[in-house]
């Protein structure tokens, strides 16, 4: 077996990864079943894994603002949701015998350990998949914002944005057939185009602490493997 190109990674998924097709509704237990067989499987390999997940697929804080909600009470109810995600990951996850833990920066002990930084490396250093949930714990910041920042704070070597698109397009590619795919980009031209990758603050701080970004599938079985093994999938977004 080859050596993996990163010994830690922090994988973002979106409340999609949850669902049975793009912008679906609810948790889909098959998807979170695949979801869990991937994760499991860069554990076994060795590799330090940490996952930040959305709950978008629950409820999208943003929206309930646009329609009127105040904003902090739709992204309180936003972070709770991650919460209902992760857990739904962290069940998969142990049927298949791989131990994890679930930390969140909003404090529900009954449910998970409280996020603290050095907590979640000792846990990645047993070899534990860290599910990381409630985003920041904080109103007005994506969970974009949360896996960047998650990932500085736990060195990763890498983040791994897991879409169900493979890579970073010029145009929306579900509804542009001519949309172009870009196999690298650096983090300036991602925020001068407006690149839909993650949020300006997620990819500043990204480009400020030298830590890439590999955009990728995640619905195709072995992918993450593929990425960790130095396969050029997806797109990567590095230097300046």
């Amino acid at each position: 077996m080859s050596k993996p190109h990163f010994k830690r990674v922090l994988l973002k998924v979106t409340g999609e990864a949850f669902c049975e097709r793009p912008g679906g509704q609810g948790i889909d237990f098959v998807a979170v079943k695949h979801l869990a067989q991937e994760v499991s499987e860069v554990s076994a390999m060795g590799v330090q894994i940490a996952v930040v997940v959305g709950g978008g697929n629950i409820f999208r804080g943003s929206v309930a603002s646009d329609a009127g909600m105040d904003r902090v009470s739709a992204d309180n109810m936003g972070m709770l949701a991650t919460m209902i995600n992760g857990l739904a990951l962290q069940n998969a996850l142990e049927e298949m015998k791989c131990q994890t833990r679930m930390l969140t920066a909003i404090d529900i002990h009954q449910l998970a350990e409280p996020y603290v930084r050095r907590r979640a490396i000792r846990h990645l250093e047993k070899g534990r998949v860290v599910i990381l949930a409630g985003g920041t714990g904080n109103p007005y910041f994506t969970t974009d914002t949360a896996a960047s920042l998650r990932a500085m704070e736990i060195q990763a070597d890498v983040i791994m944005k897991a879409t169900k698109v493979d890579g970073i397009y010029d145009a929306d590619p579900m509804k542009d057939r001519s949309a172009r795919k870009y196999t690298e980009l650096n983090f300036m031209d991602v925020l001068k185009r407006g690149l839909k990758v993650m949020d300006a603050a997620a990819i500043s701080l990204c480009m400020e602490n030298k830590v890439p970004i590999i955009v990728f599938n995640m619905t195709v079985t072995g992918n993450i493997k593929r990425v960790l093994d130095g396969e050029k999938i997806g797109t990567i977004v590095r230097g300046t």
